[in-house]
């Protein structure tokens, strides 16, 4: 078993405290993912977990084994983790082949078979032979995953993989390396900042603010149930519509919905607004049209005054007049101090 469980763990440095009493718990086999601002301590958590950092306070286990607590540390090369930086850093003296053979022990057939293999699974076969330099991007970071697997570690730890890639080519490499990473049943932890790349790759993504994990769940409820206002904001655009005596600009809070004492801010996604005829809804007029090609993201400003965005595949013209209605569930929150 690999599951990796943190339990109250802190840290800080001097004065300044980066993470508060986190926990989180990953399943063996999953892919999980640290989402979160720059600063909010996800590298910091990493490197807690590999050893490379002594928590404050709190305790870390991988795989049933304690690996770090007050008075307990084992170090990095004895926690059977792996990493995956962001550049590779595969030995440019090396080849393929060696690259990934690094740190294997056993026969020289057995170790030429797990290179194999583990190029195999990365969608490189036969490359051994290839030096660093003869590779793309894209390349040298799946045989950089092919070399954290091939001795089958408990955890593989992933630092903003994929960043010094261009969009293009992210893409399709994230796609090979989730496909790795679960064909050979590793349980992995993945920092990024970047939404869609978290709900695009992960089993559950681990949100954090300020040091803490504010919700681990998965993709699909991380998105359409965020727990609270700013992991709203922060995963996806988001429709903010000021709640008044249980009304927006948009009409009365659907029946199932509540609204909490007090100030509240309704939020919906931009797909899940209706763009209709006049008299479907409350009217408004066309502004700004941002077309991304898969959809188009319009600016519908209301006749009340207040403008809004709209996510749809078939986008009206600017100047058109328009209704706007609701398309799907809102969740509301208490505003802001």
């Amino acid at each position: 078993m690999s599951d990796v469980v943190l339990t109250g763990v802190s840290k800080s440095y001097g004065a300044k405290q980066v993470l508060r009493e986190v926990d989180l718990t990953i399943p063996t086999g999953d892919l999980a993912v640290l989402l979160g601002p720059s600063g909010c301590g996800k590298t910091t958590l990493l490197r807690v977990l590999a050893g490379h950092l002594h928590p404050d306070a709190g305790e870390v286990r991988v795989g049933g084994r304690l690996v770090a607590a007050p008075g307990t540390h084992v170090p990095p090369e004895r926690r059977g983790i792996a990493i995956v930086p962001q550049d590779g850093a595969l030995f440019p003296h090396l080849d393929v082949g060696g690259n990934v053979g690094f740190g294997l022990t056993g026969s020289k057939g057995a170790k030429r078979a797990r290179v194999a293999h583990m190029l195999d699974l990365v969608g490189l076969p036969g490359h051994e032979g290839a030096h660093p330099s003869q590779l793309s991007g894209g390349q040298q970071q799946r045989v950089a995953l092919a070399r954290a697997l091939a001795p089958e570690p408990s955890l593989v730890l992933l630092d903003e993989p994929f960043s010094a890639l261009d969009a293009a080519l992210r893409a399709s490499v994230r796609v090979d390396v989730r496909r790795a990473l679960h064909d050979a049943g590793a349980t992995a932890l993945m920092v990024t900042h970047d939404q869609e790349e978290a709900l695009s790759m992960a089993d559950s993504v681990a949100v954090m603010e300020q040091g803490e994990v504010v919700m681990h769940a998965g993709p699909e409820q991380l998105y359409a149930a965020p727990a609270t206002l700013e992991v709203a904001r922060f995963v996806g655009d988001l429709v903010e519509l000021p709640v008044r005596d249980g009304r927006t600009v948009l009409g009365p809070l659907p029946s199932d919905v509540t609204a909490p004492s007090g100030p509240s801010i309704a939020t919906i996604r931009p797909e899940h607004l209706r763009i209709g005829p006049v008299g479907s809804g409350v009217p408004g007029t066309v502004g700004e049209v941002r077309y991304f090609g898969h959809d188009s993201l319009v600016e519908i400003v209301l006749d009340a005054g207040s403008s809004l965005a709209v996510r749809t595949l078939t986008p009206p013209v600017t100047g058109a007049r328009v209704a706007i209605s609701l398309d799907g569930p809102l969740r509301v929150f208490p505003s802001e101090p």
